[in-house]
């Protein structure tokens, strides 16, 4: 019943990457130690994660590949900045603005509704 409810929310949402990321693909494992700054790199392209402030695709995004509430992920964020682990994610404002930095910075992967426009950008599937 679990999965099914993931799926749905799912597909609300498309990842989208940098062209210079060589992986088509993700493994939603993969994806999600992207964003919680576990890995660095996939398919032997180093990637950094871009968050979109707020809105339906990052609610969709953080329940189907995430697990976390926004509020517990910045908490996440904040602790790995203070302890000197890692720096804060790029956040935008929303699907234009993380195609727009998307588009332009080299190995970038974020989200986008699944009804956002994904022009100059690669979408990858999740595995």
């Amino acid at each position: 019943m679990f999965a099914a409810a993931s799926f749905a929310h799912a597909a609300d949402v498309k990842v989208i990457a940098n062209n210079s990321v060589a992986a088509n693909s993700i493994s939603a494992g993969d994806l999600k130690d992207v964003f919680l700054l576990d890995k660095d790199s996939i398919g032997g392209s180093h990637v950094e994660p871009v968050l979109q402030s707020a809105g339906a695709a990052h609610e969709a995004f953080l329940k189907a590949y995430i697990g976390r509430q926004n509020a517990a992920l910045q908490a996440f964020y904040r602790s790995q900045v203070f302890t000197g682990k890692a720096s804060m994610p790029k956040m935008t404002g929303g699907d234009a603005e993380a195609v727009a930095y998307v588009a332009k910075t080299k190995g970038a992967i974020g989200y986008v509704t699944s009804a956002g426009s994904t022009e100059g950008v690669k979408t990858l599937e999740v595995k």
